[in-house]
């Protein structure tokens, strides 16, 4: 880590922050790229800049870049420790990191979720299981929808891990979660985006069978084309579809609002589901937020624009904003 800088964005994806990239050149803001793929740092030397602001993600493993997922953890610690202002820590990203600590924190807030059971034994995991059938099989590791299958039978987990070791990668970690069928699968779910504590936009997310449901334009472009994070999977009948939600609830925005501040994440998204007994189910907390410029749009709003607002009042000098609803 060389030289200093008003701001460094530390991240892994060779695509995903390109727009706020664009976005921090277009107001002149000062800035320093940390690519934690290829990384070294000297925990004595750190921290180099007063702001850090983290955009590494749980899913690196899926595209070959393992590694960068322990160095972004170790080199926030050191930074942390060191007195710098890092957003979306080491905290925020270690829950990132935990389905189960997620599951955890929402049990806490008495927040609905799915049950989920954490185990790295199949014969256990079957015995110890109370959800029901049929159930979510997912990594403790999230990310991008990867290693994740619905089974409908205890005998299909045990069959699918003896025959796909890989799925237990990358930290041997797998979770069994509460399957919820949903009140109408054409309105999908819901992924709620908050920026400082709250919420920037909201947006349902029509899956059509996907477990991918990133929403940058890069990973799902709105013409249905290959992403950059696409998964070695088969592809759904209709590509993942993206719609504008300004009519979130209050009860739901009151929840994620909790949930952020609890996780200690400063930029994020937060998703749930409408289950078909009209329950509202979180179950999923992302730190890395890939915002969706078209769906900031219709909200009168470049979500880039309001991140580099946002990151320009944590510098000094605090920027105020309002979220405008969509026309």
């Amino acid at each position: 880590m060389e030289g200093m800088h008003r701001l460094t964005v530390l991240y892994e994806h060779p695509e995903w922050q390109k727009p706020l990239f664009s976005a921090l050149e277009r107001r002149g803001v000062e800035y320093a790229a940390f690519d934690l793929k290829r990384a070294v740092f000297d925990p004595d030397a750190v921290p180099r800049s007063p702001l850090y602001f983290n955009q590494a993600s749980p899913s690196a493993y899926v595209r070959g870049n393992t590694r960068a997922v322990p160095m972004a953890l170790a080199l926030m610690r050191s930074l942390e420790l060191g007195g710098a202002r890092v957003l979306n820590g080491s905290r925020a990203f270690a829950l990132e990191l935990s389905k189960s600590a997620q599951a955890a924190l929402l049990g806490q807030l008495g927040i609905v979720h799915p049950r989920s059971l954490a185990f790295n034994d199949p014969e256990a995991a079957v015995d110890a299981w109370r959800g029901g059938w049929p159930a979510l099989m997912k990594p403790e590791q999230g990310g991008s929808g990867a290693r994740m299958f619905l089974l409908q039978e205890p005998a299909e987990l045990l069959r699918l891990l003896r025959d796909q070791p890989a799925i237990w990668e990358p930290d041997h970690l797998l979770l069994l979660q509460e399957y919820f069928p949903p009140l109408d699968a054409a309105r999908g779910i819901v992924r709620m985006e908050f920026l400082g504590g709250k919420m920037l936009y909201a947006m349902r997310v029509v899956s059509h069978g996907a477990f991918n449901l990133c929403p940058s334009e890069v990973c799902n472009p709105a013409d249905g084309g290959a992403g950059h994070c696409e998964l070695p999977a088969a592809k759904p009948v209709k590509p993942v579809e993206f719609y504008p939600y300004p009519e979130v609830p209050a009860k739901a925005v009151e929840a994620g609002e909790q949930i952020v501040k609890a996780g200690g994440l400063d930029v994020g998204g937060i998703e749930y589901l409408e289950a078909a007994d009209g329950r509202l189910v979180f179950y999923d907390v992302n730190a890395n937020s890939n915002l969706r410029k078209p769906i900031g749009e219709t909200f009168g709003l470049d979500p880039f624009e309001r991140v580099v607002e946002f990151l320009l009042g944590q510098m000094g000098g605090q920027v105020g904003f309002h979220t405008p609803r969509p026309e």
